[in-house]
């Protein structure tokens, strides 16, 4: 038997959260079973969890989509027995039960090895958000972005996405503004490397087609009316990374800075990169981020927490990363 945050529906189509223990043999299909040690509340698990957005398949489901532990058995050559090992993507904790569990059973194609120079609560403090943060900041500088472009802008900013991609960037050398709704923790996003804090109300209504010109690059999490913004006021031959949809998934926009401006709007999927881009932004992490700023950012809970955290997490009451002890 092992816990695990189990999600059913109702006949209503509400979802109902709560830790129940499960026996093994209720673990779908896959080539390795993982004795999983930390997970990882995101955003898009909070909205699981609540059922607050449709990011469940099937029903009944485990939801995180991230997960760090041990390898416990194999049926692969690729992985053995004491292997320490990490999951995000692959439609884990959405169509395929996922790490907020104390076991799971992967396919031998969605693991990837854990850095040697990382922890597994590391792993899970960085989590999909730190891992999409950097394929962020690997797509913008593949476009040739560089700290004297200018500066760069980050939407969300006291999100998983965003406090993670203003580390990276000011670790890099960028000049970082960061954009929030919470300017009560302007002294919190400077700490983490961001040189000037504006509030998102600049950003999240309606605006025009093309602004005055200003940022570099720009990394979204936001989406809607602060990714039309964002765009529009993109300065000339300028990049945008965009990853995520907290406002919004629409896109309530013009061409007019791509077609006047030359900006290139990059879409970021971080579910089902291949695995050489996987190893490579999780050696970049390993190496690159202050792992001191990073547990400044940290807060652990164990898994009986994760229901209640969930909606705390929704509701704006989070900051930083939350690493789940799914033993506790």
């Amino acid at each position: 038997m092992f816990n695990a945050i189990l999600l059913t529906q109702a006949d209503d189509k509400a979802t109902h959260a709560a830790l129940t223990p499960l026996p093994c043999d209720d673990l779908p299909e896959g080539e390795v079973l993982v004795r999983v040690e930390w997970s990882t509340l995101n955003y898009k698990d909070a909205l699981a969890i609540t059922g607050k957005g449709p990011i469940v398949r099937r029903f009944p489901m485990v939801p995180g989509v991230d997960l760090a532990g041990v390898v416990e058995h194999s049926n692969s050559d690729q992985w053995r027995p004491g292997d320490n090992v990490l999951v995000n993507g692959w439609g884990v904790g959405e169509q395929h039960w996922g790490g907020l569990a104390q076991r799971a059973r992967m396919q031998a194609g969605w693991l990837t090895r854990l850095p040697e120079n990382l922890s597994g609560r590391q792993a899970m403090a960085i989590g999909t958000a730190g891992y999409t943060a950097m394929l962020c900041l690997m797509a913008l500088e593949r476009h040739g972005l560089t700290p004297e472009q200018g500066e760069v802008l980050v939407t969300g900013a006291n999100g998983g996405v965003g406090s993670l991609a203003i580390m990276l960037l000011a670790q890099r050398g960028y000049r970082v503004v960061a954009s929030t709704g919470r300017m009560e923790e302007k002294d919190y996003l400077t700490a983490l490397g961001a040189a000037e804090v504006m509030h998102r109300d600049e950003l999240s209504a309606p605006g025009k087609p093309l602004a005055k010109a200003r940022w570099a690059a720009v990394v979204d999490s936001v989406g809607s009316h602060t990714l039309a913004n964002a765009c529009a006021q993109t300065r000339e031959d300028g990049l945008v990374a965009a990853c995520g949809l907290a406002q919004g998934m629409d896109f309530p926009a013009t061409v007019a800075p791509f077609i006047l401006r030359g900006v290139t709007l990059l879409g970021i999927n971080s579910v089902t990169r291949p695995q050489g881009e996987r190893e490579q932004a999780w050696t970049r992490l390993a190496q690159e981020l202050n792992t001191d700023r990073l547990e400044q950012n940290t807060r652990e809970i164990g898994l009986s927490e994760a229901i209640d955290a969930a909606h705390a997490l929704l509701a704006g009451r989070v900051r930083g990363r939350l690493v789940v002890d799914v033993n506790r």
